[in-house]
């Protein structure tokens, strides 16, 4: 499995389709919103919405993995625990409850680009903080033509010089939670099976984000067909996509699978073209936000890690 996990295409085929399921997301929040009667500044039913996505996601992973393991996904024993919860804290609480409330303070297209930086953060936690591979200057190049591909896509629509705690300060914190976790991951996965950290964690952290989403008044009203069926394809993309990450992330360089990253805005602004109908958004820079972003992953795959 690791040999098979490190080869270059399966690398690229499972980074992009991590990616791509990730950009649905996009469309699919919006979606879910309106069906769920959820208001753009509602943060607090927002959050409880995040939770109960990652509740089921976590149990799809648990559920669906012990069956193909033939053995019941379940941790054995305290280290197990106390990992999954450092993981949850990380990855799913901090990063997401963080992220809907500065969500809720700024522009989309300003929250896109800063999430972006949190490629940078992962690299550069991964090489100087735990010393896990080596920071060269054609990583942080690459990363930068990516990032800068992520700048052109949300030019225009938002983006300005103003910056407030509550809002661009939260998602900043939300990538540097992202950032930890990535490494977080890949130090326990030497130790423990990724795919139970997976599942685990999002089941702790969706629980934990259902009691702040009630805490904080939030409530959500829908339970029509494609409404249940869009909350379970939501909870589908968490599973899958991130249960996926792990695995790479277990098996390769932090910086060889993070900078793929760049592609979540790309793929979300296809996909919102075809799902909400926002063609406006398909012009000239995205198709230079693509090629720079292809080009910073290309670059900052082109040297192997030390």
């Amino acid at each position: 499995m690791k040999n098979f996990l490190t080869k270059t295409p399966v690398v690229i085929t499972l980074a992009l389709i991590c990616c791509a399921l990730w950009g649905s997301a996009f469309p699919c929040i919006k979606i879910g919103y309106r069906m769920f009667s959820i208001g753009e500044n509602d943060t607090a039913s927002q959050i409880l919405f995040a939770g109960i996505r990652f509740l089921l996601a976590g149990l799809m992973v648990i559920l669906i993995c012990s069956f193909i393991y033939k053995k019941p996904l379940i941790p054995h024993n305290g280290t197990t625990v106390k990992r999954i919860f450092i993981l949850s804290l990380f990855q799913t609480i901090l990063q997401y409850v963080f992220f809907y409330i500065g969500l809720a303070n700024t522009t989309g297209s300003k929250a896109a680009i800063i999430e972006a930086t949190n490629v940078f953060l992962a690299i550069l936690v991964s090489g100087l903080l735990f010393k896990m591979e080596k920071v060269t200057s054609k990583k942080m190049l690459g990363c930068l033509i990516g990032f800068i591909g992520v700048v052109i896509i949300n030019l225009g629509n938002g983006v300005d010089a103003h910056f407030s705690l509550t809002g661009e300060g939260f998602i900043l914190l939300s990538t540097v939670a992202y950032a930890f976790s990535s490494v977080i991951i890949k130090y326990f996965s030497d130790k423990e099976n990724p795919v139970l950290l997976s599942g685990w964690q999002f089941f702790v952290g969706g629980f934990v984000m259902i009691l702040c989403g009630l805490a904080g008044g939030g409530h959500i009203a829908g339970d029509s067909a494609p409404a249940v069926l869009l909350l379970l394809y939501m909870a589908f993309i968490s599973a899958c996509a991130y249960t996926l990450w792990s695995l790479l992330l277990a098996h390769n360089p932090v910086s060889r699978i993070a900078v793929y990253g760049f592609s979540n805005p790309v793929f979300g602004v296809l996909l919102s073209a075809l799902l909400l109908h926002e063609t406006s958004a398909l012009n000239i820079r995205c198709l230079v936000a693509l090629v720079l972003v292809c080009a910073g992953i290309i670059l900052a795959n082109t040297e192997k890690a030390v």
